[in-house]
């Protein structure tokens, strides 16, 4: 297996360096010290960055969002014909390996990653003219309605109803952990059309203006006092017909055709290596001898797994962009990858709360005790999720064991 680019790869590579050298704006790529500095709280992402109070904050992301649209890297794995850049498979895992090493924030969301694709398969020709110009654009950001307070890790349980009447469905029910909701402009969701069909038949798959009248969303705030996700409620809302994807009571397979894209990520080892990086270079700088514990031996030793996981985990990612150049769809691969990188996360955050002794307690970003603007403090308590959130660590054993090892279902 050869690592290394080819002249022409070098040369892309070289390209979308150049691009994030003169167009992310600054506050995107300041150091973790530098956003503490400037304001109480960093940069919340691009989807909340363009509904923020602040005026300067709305400009960022607008520019940021029409430099890569001039470039067709809002959504660089969409085919040309519907306004992506159409590159290939190798070609965008450079370019998400060198945005994520800047901390270049994605611009689309769930509109990009998971939506667009799944149009681009499942959707109407009006669907796909309606809806991928906006996600391109930056225009319109989505959020997902999966989950609900019974059907989570066993989603195809969920009670979400929706009723034919006429040309519309009139939607009732619950959904939990819709991550960004409070930023969206629009919802995809999974509701039940047939009660009585078994339960990973009879669901649908359909889109909603979340301004419609009926939903409610409702953020929740989590043990870190953010508000990454909401409740959403749904009071007799009207949706119309035209809004499904893919046939009645067959939105099962659209949903998880949606899911194949969101679980074949490949920038969690970059991220992951920056923030080893950066906690490496901390120590052994006058700041912070300081900080560091005196006992680093053991704490030497972890950061040493650290770094060999990360790059496992690299190469669980290009496990699959290689199948994916082969032409392969990742199955059980992307759940290796996925079980792997979440578990790492935590592992990670451990270690460099560890690393800091008594001053990773602090939680405030700024003061003059306080290392690496509590970077690890708060995505210690951040990480807690990643082992739940896009099927649990268990979902995804069961699906290596079933899938990747043949073993029988128990």
């Amino acid at each position: 297996m050869d690592w290394s680019d080819t002249p022409e790869q070098a040369a892309f590579r070289g390209e979308v360096r150049e691009f994030i050298r003169n167009r992310l704006p600054g506050p995107y790529r300041g150091t973790l010290e530098e956003a503490a500095n400037d304001a109480e709280e960093l940069t919340a992402g691009w989807q909340a960055d363009r509904k923020s109070d602040d005026g300067e904050r709305r400009d960022m992301a607008i520019r940021w969002a029409s430099a890569l649209a001039e470039k067709g890297w809002i959504a660089p794995h969409w085919p040309k014909e519907y306004g992506g850049a159409g590159l290939s498979v190798v070609e965008q895992f450079i370019y998400n390996q060198e945005m994520s090493s800047a901390g270049a924030p994605a611009v689309g969301g769930m509109g990009v990653s998971l939506l667009g694709p799944t149009l681009i398969v499942h959707g109407t020709d009006e669907q796909k003219a309606e809806h991928l110009p906006k996600i391109l654009s930056g225009e319109v950001a989505w959020a997902q309605g999966y989950s609900e307070p019974g059907a989570g890790s066993d989603l195809a349980s969920l009670q979400t109803r929706a009723v034919r009447d006429g040309d519309d469905y009139v939607i009732n029910g619950q959904k939990i952990w819709t991550s960004g909701a409070q930023y969206a402009d629009w919802l995809f969701a999974l509701v039940r059309t047939e009660p009585e069909a078994p339960k990973h038949r009879g669901i649908s798959f359909v889109m909603m203006d979340i301004k419609t009248p009926g939903i409610t969303v409702r953020p929740l705030t989590d043990m870190g006092w953010n508000q990454p996700f909401n409740e959403t409620f749904f009071e007799d809302v009207r949706v119309p017909v035209r809004n499904r994807i893919g046939e009645e009571n067959r939105g099962w397979y659209v949903g998880m055709t949606l899911l194949d894209f969101e679980r074949s990520g490949i920038s969690g080892a970059v991220q992951y290596a920056r923030d080893l990086g950066r906690f490496v270079e901390f120590v052994h700088s006058d700041k912070g001898k300081r900080f560091a514990r005196q006992d680093m031996a053991i704490t030497r030793l972890e950061v040493a797994d650290r770094r060999i996981e990360t790059e496992v985990l690299f190469n669980f990612a290009f496990r699959i962009v290689s199948m994916q150049n082969r032409g392969m769809v990742p199955n059980y691969e992307a759940s290796v990858n996925k079980l792997f990188g979440s578990e790492l996360h935590q592992k990670l955050a451990r270690t460099g709360m560890k690393g800091f002794g008594l001053y990773g307690n602090l939680w405030e970003r700024k003061g003059e005790h306080v290392p690496m603007a509590a970077h690890f403090t708060r995505d210690y308590v951040s990480s807690v999720p990643h082992t739940i959130f896009s099927g649990t660590s268990e979902i995804q054993r069961n699906v290596i064991a079933t899938r990747g090892l043949g073993l029988p279902r128990g």
